[in-house]
């Protein structure tokens, strides 16, 4: 890799060479935006690397970035490469307490406060004597402004390097298990990430189709990271948008028609869902079945979401049920999966128009190298891969194998052509009385594919059967109340009941479904930032209850 271009070395290139070409469009409300240049981008950065020297910071101290995604993220993000350090990225949603454990943790030099919703209960997270920079688009502070620092500072010069070896960005996990780990990324691993997808996005969409995308889904997280702002910043010809709000949201696709999107299960299923709250699926189903007519119809759907200008779709971080992935075919919208985590900067697998089937992740991307152990765990070797947990290198020895392979705790299938199949986790199989192993991933994807299912945990250990709790569509919700729905939700879940036992083992069917009381936030601590189910917390909250509901009998039981 140290032969190749590191991913700062082509930003200095596209800095020449696409000096007046618009990089990030930033809305500021009253649908208004600001469109930032290449020239722009360099500028702002440039001053802010030279504010952060003048610090005195040695050599790779860690710079902390708490913000929603925005145009001064990016640029952030260059100002610490520029200056020599590297970047700590916390989630916009986490607690005090997670803040100031990932502040302490990476021994942050500085924080970058940006767009938040929730500063006020944050901020006692953030130490007193810790230098802050508030972003433009900042709640109020008493920090020093990024514009002030800016405007009385003249920009670093020259094309400042990095040695592939050192650390580009601290990736701190979501939390689904517990405390944050810190995934160490060197600018080696960053460019092979950023550069193997843009090369791949290049090959699928053709070197002519315009680049735009939106983004949205959290930039501390590696899936965006690495398939939106490492591939931008690597293509150089991107333009990147952001969302003003969820409020905005619509709107925001629509200003950017994006040509390359990608998002999360979850929010795949819920873009499903509010088109069928317009349209119920099964006069969608027989519209779509129409030759001519289920093609404007299929038109006015991808229009009404904002997608109609999209070339590839992409869904990754969690399963995806095969169903949902054909829906979207069925509508216009190449929607394909990924498979990836945030020790390999997302970069491992992902399907394509030659190599995908229902259930398959696809095939590994270019210097992806793959195994499956004798346990059944799928071991990964990828040019993407971080050097290590910071300050945990006891986590190192257990997460590798003596060949370099990372264990990544995730069960699967590898077939003769390539395609992968990820059948669970290896930490989610539990045992029921009877004493057989379930995994409950599998099961969650045929529940999820229920429209009238937005979440869904499987669990049991050691009880007599497994159970499902699931969290119904957010446009039931309101109504769950009345008695003309609940009998019809309580009918519809009987079936899909009927239908999930009957196509697994004995040992793995379920004995009931119960609805959820509330549905499942990151607010309520039930997701991670990244809208992953907390399963051990949910699995918690419903133990008082478990006597309860075995012994009702019933086969759908409201919590």
């Amino acid at each position: 890799m140290s032969q190749t271009p590191l991913i700062l070395d082509r930003i200095y290139g596209h800095e020449k060479n696409y000096a007046d070409t618009i990089f990030l469009t930033q809305p500021i409300g009253n649908h208004q935006v600001i469109n930032y240049t290449w020239t722009q981008v360099m500028d702002q950065s440039r001053r802010i690397a030279a504010h952060l020297q003048s610090r005195g910071y040695p050599r790779g101290a860690r710079i902390a970035i708490l913000s929603k995604n925005c145009a001064h993220f990016v640029m952030a993000e260059l100002a610490i490469w520029v200056a020599g350090y590297t970047t700590v990225a916390i989630f916009p949603t986490e607690t005090a307490d997670t803040v100031g454990y990932v502040l302490r943790h990476s021994e942050a030099s500085l924080l970058f406060v940006g767009k938040l919703d929730t500063w006020q209960q944050q901020r006692p997270g953030v130490p007193a004597d810790l230098p802050c920079i508030a972003f433009p688009l900042a709640p109020d502070t008493d920090f020093e402004s990024w514009d002030a620092v800016v405007a009385r500072t003249q920009p670093l010069t020259g094309q400042p390097l990095r040695e592939p070896s050192e650390l580009a960005w601290l990736m701190y996990t979501s939390g689904s298990t517990g405390t944050p780990k810190g995934a160490m990324h060197s600018f080696a691993g960053v460019t092979a990430a950023g550069v193997g997808i843009s090369d791949e996005l290049e090959l699928r969409l053709g070197a002519g189709t315009p680049r735009r995308m939106l983004s949205y889904l959290p930039l501390a997280h590696s899936f965006e990271r690495s398939w939106i702002e490492a591939a931008s910043l690597a293509n150089g010809k991107t333009q990147l948008f952001f969302a003003e709000s969820l409020d905005t949201f619509v709107a925001d696709l629509q200003r950017a028609q994006p040509t390359l999107f990608i998002s999360v299960p979850r929010l795949w299923l819920k873009f499903q869902q509010g088109v069928f709250a317009k349209m119920p699926a099964t006069k969608l189903d027989r519209l779509l079945s129409i030759p001519l007519l289920g093609k404007l119809v299929a038109h006015k759907i991808r229009k009404g979401l904002g997608l109609d200008a999209v070339r590839l779709a992409g869904s990754g971080s969690a399963p995806i049920p095969p169903d949902l992935i054909q829906w979207y075919r069925r509508i216009g919208l190449p929607l394909y999966e990924g498979y990836g985590m945030t020790e390999d900067n997302s970069y491992s697998f992902c399907s394509n128009a030659q190599a995908n089937a229902p259930g398959y992740v696809g095939a590994a991307l270019r210097g992806v190298q793959v195994r499956i152990s004798p346990e059944g765990e799928i071991l990964i070797k990828s040019p993407a891969r971080m050097v290590g947990y910071y300050k945990q290198p006891e986590l190192d020895a257990e997460s590798f194998t003596d060949d370099g392979f990372f264990r990544t705790g995730d069960l699967g299938e590898l077939r003769a052509d390539g395609l992968l199949k990820i059948s669970g986790r290896l930490k989610e199989l539990f045992k029921t009385a009877k004493g057989k192993y379930v995994a409950p991933a599998p099961i969650e994807n045929l529940l999820n594919a229920h429209p009238m299912v937005e979440l869904s945990i499987v669990s049991g250990v050691g009880q007599p059967q497994a159970y499902a709790q699931v969290v119904l569509a957010e446009h039931l919700r309101p109504r769950q109340h009345e008695p003309e729905l609940r009998l019809q939700v309580q009918q519809e879940f009987t079936r899909l009941l009927e239908a999930i036992n009957a196509s697994v083992p004995d040992y793995q069917r379920l004995q009931m479904i119960v609805i959820a009381r509330e549905p499942w936030g990151i607010d309520n601590g039930c997701l991670t930032p990244t809208m992953k189910v907390k399963r051990s917390r949910i699995e918690a909250m419903a133990a008082p209850q478990l006597d309860h509901w075995y012994g009702d009998k019933q086969k759908v039981l409201w919590a």
